[in-house]
């Protein structure tokens, strides 16, 4: 093994899947990480495989999970429609890989339990992929909970919203509460810590995905969030409106500057310490019932995830986040699920 003192060497990483997600998420960073070797694509379209030899002409493509592990792969980042991650995780556990699954982590929370146990199991490294912790808009309003300038959180306001009725809620992602309330959740329970209670409400559309769902937390601390994702939304609210007992926090950006680099063709590898930087216009502002202030946005840091999780591999410290932590998640959707069915709030 590598000590922590010495280079280390890069692990030998593959990616299972070259769509949206794969291509513009997760192919670039680890691309751009010293710490990573990317070593190939699974996939069988030939379109996506042209595309890879394309954008990563270095990078070569397989058939499956085995092929890419008999290639020399360590580790593999699972970046396929929803109701495949839990099957292709273990199947890569199986396999002896290191494994980072997108979100949602998996469909309900006695699976992703399941999944997390046998890594424990055999002792391999396993991550959701919760990039949105880096955000720049998030680690500002962690830095400004931490420092008190807010006083005590009472009420964190979170949303993904657009108008986009004609792309989504993608299948692939399992409807917009399990796809968007993957991220939103997991960032409340970040800030605010565990749940008590869960309310939610939802529109389903004709093909039986959920296209707008606003999700009530009440956190055992006491403060409450309020989480918004939508597709059909004309006039979306901002994105974060973090209330304190002596000021509000409020940014109207709609999307990370990281999301807009990545879909233009940078990488942390070509922008260096630009990586990440909202610039002054695009920063949020402190309120306490005036007009209020600029609060910097801290430096969007999604370029962290993947050399963190290879020093995982290699033994040097722990995964960038906790597998304990997508069972959480899942418990807490799976409870706004029932909750929008229902109508009434669920008790965990």
């Amino acid at each position: 093994m590598t000590s922590a003192g010495s280079t280390m060497q890069p692990v030998r990483f593959g990616l299972v899947g070259y769509g949206f997600g794969g291509r513009y998420f997760h192919a670039p960073l680890l691309g751009a990480a010293p710490e990573c070797e990317f070593l190939g694509v699974v996939t069988t379209s030939p379109e996506r495989q042209a595309l890879v030899a394309a954008e990563h002409p270095a990078v070569r493509t397989f058939a499956s999970l085995a092929e890419l592990k008999a290639a020399g792969a360590e580790a593999v980042s699972i970046s396929t429609p929803a109701d495949t991650h839990t099957p292709l995780s273990e199947q890569a556990l199986e396999l002896g890989l290191a494994v980072v699954c997108d979100k949602p982590f998996a469909l309900d929370a006695p699976s992703a339990r399941r999944t997390v146990e046998m890594a424990e199991r055999l002792g391999l490294p396993l991550a959701p992929y919760q990039n949105r912790r880096w955000d720049a808009d998030f680690l500002t309003v962690r830095a400004l909970a931490d420092d008190g300038s807010l006083g005590d959180v009472t009420r964190f306001e979170s949303r993904f919203e657009r108008l986009a009725p004609e792309d989504g809620p993608g299948a692939a992602g399992g409807g917009t509460l399990l796809d968007f309330g993957a991220h939103l959740v997991d960032q409340a329970l970040v800030l605010l810590g565990p749940v008590t209670s869960v309310h939610a409400e939802w529109r389903l559309r004709e093909n039986g995905l959920d296209d707008d769902v606003f999700v009530a937390l009440t956190h055992a601390a006491g403060a409450r969030s309020h989480l918004w994702g939508s597709w059909s939304q004309g006039a979306p609210g901002p994105r974060f409106r973090v209330t304190g007992t002596t000021g509000s926090y409020v940014n109207a950006t709609l999307m990370d500057v990281q999301e807009d680099l990545l879909l233009g063709g940078h990488t942390p590898a070509t922008l260096g310490e630009e990586w990440g930087v909202e610039p002054p216009e695009r920063w949020g502002r402190v309120h306490r019932g005036d007009a209020g202030e600029p609060a910097p946005t801290r430096r969007g840091r999604w370029d962290t995830f993947y050399p963190a999780f290879a020093r995982a591999v290699r033994g040097l410290g722990p995964v960038p986040v906790e597998p304990r932590d997508a069972v959480a998640t899942a418990i807490v959707l799976d409870a706004a699920r029932r909750s929008a069915t229902s109508g009434e709030a669920v008790r965990l």
